[in-house]
């Protein structure tokens, strides 16, 4: 059953933050931070190892409701080197990002080429980033790139449309229930 395979990676999770040991200002929560009781003044004691932890427990989330629900599912599109999508169904070719934040050139350069090489293999390339405090440039060159893009709410509804499994009403049912510090 998909609900217990959400749950063990929730869990999974969760032991993760109760293991970590911590070495301004936006004050935003998110679903997933909901779900783990991670205060905005805790994610702000490490931005980059909580962001990349999320990232990943975000990612594991969107492709296990897919890999469950929806029968045209399959795992992330290689092309030589290269993963431009994490996994794909039907001809939707999606991408999870937890946020955007990093505006490098190498970065944005990849959402564009990642972007064309998908639509030139006749995939529709799919953005799903959970949260809404994205760096404007990143989202501007991955609409350059022919992205559609979901962000907050959209996502989890495209999910919804997509697999039929309401992905937002679970994790909110769950929030507070995997506390990542106890």
């Amino acid at each position: 059953m998909t609900e217990s395979a959400l749950e063990q990676i929730l869990n999974r999770y969760q032991n993760s933050f109760i293991e970590k040991v911590y070495a301004s200002e936006n004050q935003d929560s998110d679903l997933l931070m909901d779900v783990f009781n991670i205060s905005p003044a805790l994610k702000r004691e490490n931005r980059q190892y909580w962001g990349r932890e999320l990232g990943m427990c975000w990612q594991l989330l969107v492709m296990e409701t897919c890999k469950t629900y929806c029968s045209g599912f399959q795992s992330a599109l290689r092309v030589g080197s290269d993963e431009p999508c994490d996994l794909v169904v039907d001809r939707y070719a999606i991408d999870t990002k937890y946020r955007i934040g990093s505006g490098d050139s190498g970065t944005l350069k990849k959402f564009k080429s990642y972007g064309s090489l998908l639509r030139d293999r006749s995939y529709t390339p799919v953005l799903l980033i959970l949260r809404e405090d994205n760096l404007p440039a990143a989202i501007k060159a991955c609409e350059v790139g022919r992205w559609e893009i979901y962000t907050g709410d959209a996502s989890l509804e495209f999910i919804h449309r997509l697999s039929g499994f309401d992905l937002k009403s679970f994790l909110m049912e769950r929030e507070g229930a995997f506390p990542a510090n106890r």
